[in-house]
């Protein structure tokens, strides 16, 4: 798909991972895919919100995990992901759409400088 998508002359191409349906309802990050998208040659972006969603799982809509998005984020930076998309809510229990898997937004400054923290260790350690 990337070959084809660059053939057509884009060159502002990102991947990104954001889990794979698997089980019960369940997404499924397998974070080597990480490193293996990336030597496509194309920054590889991870969905930590999306990874934390249950397809179905809330009966008509969706559910979700949010408790587990800091640790699916920490684990794609440190994997080598180049950058990260958060959905982000003023109250995530009241939000109109994927509020189950949504970060409250005033959680993410100290989620980010963690992963700041962590991407730094990874950067110095390679």
């Amino acid at each position: 798909a990337v070959e084809k998508v660059a053939a057509a002359g884009n060159e502002n191409i990102l991947l990104t991972e954001r889990g794979t349906t698997f089980g019960y309802n369940n997404l499924v990050v397998d974070f080597r895919a990480i490193p293996l998208m990336g030597l496509l040659g194309y920054p590889v972006i991870f969905d930590a919100t999306h990874s934390v969603q249950l397809p179905g799982g809330g009966g008509l809509v969706s559910g979700g995990n949010r408790e587990f998005v800091p640790v699916l984020a920490k684990a794609a930076v440190a994997a080598g992901a180049n950058g990260l998309f958060l959905e982000v809510h003023l109250d995530p229990d009241k939000a109109l759409c994927d509020g189950p898997n949504s970060w409250p937004l005033g959680h993410l400054e100290p989620l980010l400088r963690s992963l700041l923290a962590i991407h730094q260790a990874v950067s110095e350690a390679c």
